[in-house]
């Protein structure tokens, strides 16, 4: 399957491109702390999904996917937190929303999942 056909892979991938430009941006402004923090959730959950994708069975899969959705949880906290903390001037507004989007598939998807294993 080419990544384009699976859109919660491609949509993730783009969302960690995002916010390695956001992580640069944040690094300009010597905020280290939360851009990291971002940095390292927001990555993790495509990484996972990859990783979901070529599990060794379902149970396996379910597990991958459902570490993809506390970490973009955890990605969502971390941007409120930029957000409404003022260290910044960076509008992360649309990564909130996309972020959102992607806590939103993965939950329909580990819901899914766990009906079709019983």
């Amino acid at each position: 399957m080419a990544v384009k056909d699976n859109l919660i892979q491609e949509k993730s991938f783009q969302f960690s491109l995002a916010v390695i430009s956001l992580f640069k941006e944040l690094q300009k402004e010597h905020e280290y702390i939360i851009s990291k923090q971002i940095l390292r959730s927001a990555t993790s959950i495509g990484a996972n999904i990859e990783e979901a994708i070529g599990g060794q069975s379902k149970k396996d899969f379910l597990s991958k996917i459902s570490i993809s959705l506390k970490e973009a949880r955890e990605t969502h906290y971390w941007l409120r937190l930029l957000s409404e903390s003022e260290l910044t001037e960076i509008d992360v507004s649309a990564l909130k929303k996309d972020i959102l989007e992607i806590v939103n598939i993965l939950s329909a998807i580990v819901k899914t999942t766990r009906a079709n294993l019983k």
